[in-house]
């Protein structure tokens, strides 16, 4: 799959974790594939090994919650990205596979080609919380690709239980994979986190993980309230869930009162959907590029023009942090 593409190059292969880990020591390779269950070593021991010769490194997972787990805590450990694999898959899944591994292999090396480089620079940052001013905010939604799990972990602990609007996550990811980061979240957070897999109202001070393989839309639920609707349409999405979706349908129902976060991630979905709240008077924010596994997403909505800031993760949660209750809108904590 690797060698298929012209600007890859595998320089060898490991026989399992251990052997893994002295090549990469040697070889000092750009990037490493790495499977989870192996003999002699797995490759949750093996990573922070691995890590440590300086490549970036893409799991390979089982398409099982033990494997979904196991691959939200190698993310944690340092991780670039995971690919979900299945041994059930048909030929044509199989390509779609291929262009997947190879996709993010291109991203992850770029991107750290690009930080070598010093072009990640993106706009001065700060570690203070972006300014919202006295507009009111009934909903906050985020979008995330890779390198998004320990992002979305990094804010969401953060975040107090008193706040005042729900927040609904749109992660690149498989649903296996979505309700395994929902659980560990919410094990993580003061606030509720749930797996967003069917029709729910949208109650303030709960996290909403739009489950894997579909799209999560906003949909009005009775005054200044809003519901989230589950849905496998549109089916021909390249990403499920689609971030853009999830925007712009935001943008339609609650219009100037959505708080957007772009994430780290590669590609451009959320751009059209961060052009749209801004357009209806919403606000949108984006992760810097210093702190990003692939500066993608939030470099599309940056290069749009529609990015009002861009913050490293402490400070996106110290922003959504000062949505705590008052009626009508944002209250100043603290």
């Amino acid at each position: 799959m690797i060698d298929s593409d012209p600007d890859l190059e595998v320089v060898d292969t490991a026989r399992n974790g251990a052997d893994g880990v002295e090549k990469a020591q040697r070889l000092k390779p750009d990037l490493v594939t790495l499977d989870i269950e192996m003999p002699v070593m797995d490759g949750l021991t093996a990573l922070p090994e691995i890590l440590k010769s300086g490549a970036a490194v893409v799991m390979c997972s089982s398409l099982t919650t033990k494997g979904s787990e196991a691959a939200l805590e190698a993310l944690s450990a340092g991780a670039a990205d995971v690919i979900a694999k299945d041994c059930s898959f048909a030929s044509a899944e199989i390509d779609q596979i291929r262009d997947l591994l190879v996709s993010k292999l291109r991203a992850i090396g770029a991107a750290r080609g690009a930080q070598t480089r010093g072009e990640r620079r993106g706009v001065v940052s700060s570690s203070t919380a972006f300014e919202l001013g006295e507009s009111g905010i009934d909903l906050v939604l985020i979008g995330s690709s890779t390198g998004g799990p320990p992002v979305l972990e990094e804010i969401i602990s953060a975040l107090p239980p008193e706040l005042s609007v729900p927040v609904v996550i749109a992660q690149h990811m498989p649903g296996v994979f979505t309700k395994s980061m929902a659980s560990r979240l919410d094990d993580k957070s003061a606030m509720t986190v749930v797996h967003a897999d069917a029709v729910m109202p949208l109650l303030p001070g709960c996290v909403y993980v739009i489950q894997g393989g579909k799209h999560g839309k906003i949909k009005p639920a009775g005054t200044g309230r809003y519901s989230l609707r589950i849905t496998d349409e549109p089916a021909g999405a390249l990403y499920k869930p689609c971030i853009n979706e999830l925007f712009s349908s935001a943008a339609t129902v609650a219009r100037s009162r959505v708080l957007a976060c772009v994430l780290t991630g590669m590609g451009d979905d959320g751009r059209l959907g961060a052009e749209q709240i801004r357009g209806a008077g919403g606000r949108v924010i984006a992760q810097e590029a210093a702190t990003c596994v692939v500066y993608g997403m939030p470099k599309a909505v940056c290069d749009a023009g529609v990015a009002e800031a861009m913050l490293p993760p402490s400070a996106i949660a110290l922003t959504i942090g000062r949505l705590v209750t008052r009626t009508g809108g944002v209250r100043r904590a603290g």
